[in-house]
């Protein structure tokens, strides 16, 4: 019965989220050859989905997991909605929504980097440090790229994103929060956190190869772009939750359904 309630709650503050964003539309509607904002639709649904999923499941997982599956949730959720006005913006306009992206990303990534702290203090303590490091090398990479993004300085854009990207895998695989994962003694979690590493190597990979081929090339247009991103989006968000759910699911103490 709980689980309903939360289920009904969920869903129906997403739909009242979608409703807010729909009276913001300039009156164009989606239509079927628009793969681009297609592409759009089904990542908004499945991050709904997803979001309704993990607040479902959260009682599940073992009580030491539940932040990380909270977690899982608020990054689908605020996917969820920003997805809603790129989606629109993108019909209404058929251009990147580039600024919409980049909000989307500044909240969500540096929920996602946090993650690797929260299931490794899942499992044991974890020092500080390494979400506060983690922390930084997400916002250093986003501004990077923002900047190159949204301005003339296309090159020192991406040299600063990509640093605060390499700082983020050094942590991850040479650096302390790597280190402790491997000496965790816990298989699920050594699993999980080497899913979530190569999400963050290959699956993120694709956003700088966007970047050189889009804006540093121009030789991707707007709309291939738009559809990559989402892909790597659907991925990056909801695999790496489910990720974890699947290594919280696996531990002793979980409740009983």
């Amino acid at each position: 019965m709980k689980k309903l309630k939360l289920f009904a709650l969920t869903t129906v503050a997403l739909m009242g989220v979608a409703g807010v964003a729909n009276a913001a539309e300039v009156g164009k509607m989606l239509l079927p050859d628009d793969y681009v904002g297609i592409s759009f639709w089904i990542v908004t649904m499945a991050c709904m989905a997803a979001t309704v999923f993990f607040f479902l499941e959260r009682s599940s997982v073992p009580a030491q997991w539940r932040v990380s599956i909270t977690v899982a949730g608020l990054v689908t959720g605020v996917a969820f909605i920003h997805y809603l006005y790129m989606r629109e913006y993108w019909v209404n306009y058929g251009e990147s929504p580039t600024v919409y992206r980049y909000i989307d990303w500044l909240i969500t990534v540096p929920l996602l980097m946090l993650e690797f702290y929260f299931v490794l203090s899942a499992v044991n303590k974890a020092n500080s440090r390494i979400f506060w490091r983690l922390l930084l090398g997400s916002i250093v990479m986003l501004v990077g790229g923002y900047i190159g993004e949204t301005s003339g300085m296309k090159i020192l854009g991406f040299i600063v994103g990509m640093a605060g990207w390499f700082y983020i895998l050094y942590e991850v695989f040479s650096g302390e929060a790597g280190k402790m994962a491997a000496k965790s003694g816990n298989k699920a979690l050594v699993t999980a956190f080497g899913a979530m590493r190569m999400i963050v190597t290959v699956g993120w990979a694709i956003y700088p190869l966007g970047y050189v081929f889009g804006n540093l090339l121009g030789a991707a247009d707007a709309g291939a772009m738009n559809i990559i991103y989402n892909a790597a989006d659907f991925l990056n968000k909801i695999a790496f939750g489910l990720i974890i759910w699947a290594a919280a699911m696996s531990q002793p103490g979980r409740a009983k359904k």
